[in-house]
C-alpha cells in the first residue's frame, strides 16, 4: 500500500493537474491509507454483590449458645444416661416381689439430696413396678422434681422423666377407674346378696305356712269322719 501511494505522487507531480483532479487525487490518496484499528470495546460493567438488608425481626444467637462440640458431648451424654436408665428398667421389670423390696430399699439408703436426678429415676421406675397406690404416688413426687431441676445431669433426664411421668399419671387414672368399677361391683354383689336373704326368708315363710296348713288339713281331717 506504500508503494501504490508513493507512485501516485510521482505521477502528480510530473503531470499538472486542474484543481478537481488535484482534489479528485487527494481523495484516492485518502482513500488509500490504512484505516485504523477498530476502537476496543468498553469494558463490562463491573457486578457489585450487595448483602440483603439486615432483618429486623430476625432472632439473634443466643449469647449462651454452646459450641458444636459441646453440643455433641451433651447429647452423647444424654444418649448413654437415657440408655443406662432403659437397662435398668427392663432388669427391675425381671424383679421378684422380694428382691424388688430389697431393690427399693437400697435405693432409700441414700438421702434424697445426695440420690441426684438419676438416682431420682431409678427410684420412681422401681417404685412403679410395686403396683401400690402410695408407691405411684411418690414416684410421681420424685419425676416432678427431676424436671424441674435446673442442673446439667437433670436437664438431660427431663425429657425420659417428663415421659415416664405420662405413663404413670395414665396408670395412675386406670388404676382409679378400675377401682371404683371394683367398688361398684361389690356394692351390687352386697345388694344382690342382700335381696337372696330377703328372698329365702319369704321362701321359709311360705314353706312354713304350706306345713301348717297341712298340719291342720290332717288333724281336721279324722274328726270329720262319720
Amino acid at each position: 500500500m506504500p508503494c501504490r501511494r508513493n507512485h501516485l505522487l510521482r505521477l502528480a507531480r510530473a503531470t499538472p493537474l486542474a484543481a478537481p483532479t488535484a482534489f479528485s487525487l487527494a481523495l484516492l490518496l485518502a482513500g488509500c491509507a490504512t484505516p485504523p484499528p477498530p476502537a476496543p470495546p468498553p469494558p463490562p460493567a463491573p457486578v457489585i454483590c450487595e448483602r440483603p438488608p439486615a432483618d429486623e425481626n430476625a432472632t439473634a444467637p443466643a449469647g449462651n449458645t454452646p459450641p458444636a462440640n459441646e453440643s455433641r458431648g451433651g447429647n452423647r451424654a444424654q444418649a448413654e444416661g437415657n440408655v443406662a436408665l432403659l437397662a435398668y428398667a427392663d432388669r427391675v421389670r425381671t424383679l421378684s416381689t422380694g428382691d424388688l423390696a430389697a431393690e427399693i430399699g437400697h435405693l432409700n439408703e441414700t438421702s434424697d439430696a445426695l440420690r441426684g436426678p438419676f438416682g431420682d429415676l431409678q427410684l420412681a421406675v422401681a417404685l412403679g413396678q410395686t403396683r401400690q397406690p402410695q408407691d405411684l404416688q411418690r414416684a410421681q413426687l420424685l419425676l416432678q422434681r427431676v424436671v424441674g431441676g435446673t442442673s446439667e445431669d437433670a436437664r438431660r433426664l427431663q425429657p425420659l422423666a417428663r415421659l415416664i411421668g405420662a405413663r404413670y399419671a395414665e396408670q395412675r387414672r386406670v388404676e382409679d377407674l378400675l377401682d371404683k368399677q371394683n367398688q361398684a361391683m361389690r356394692d351390687n354383689q352386697r345388694k344382690l346378696d342382700q335381696l337372696n336373704e330377703r328372698l329365702e326368708a319369704v321362701r321359709a315363710i311360705e314353706r312354713s305356712l304350706t306345713r301348717s296348713g297341712a298340719n291342720a288339713g290332717a288333724t281336721a281331717a279324722p274328726g270329720a269322719r262319720p
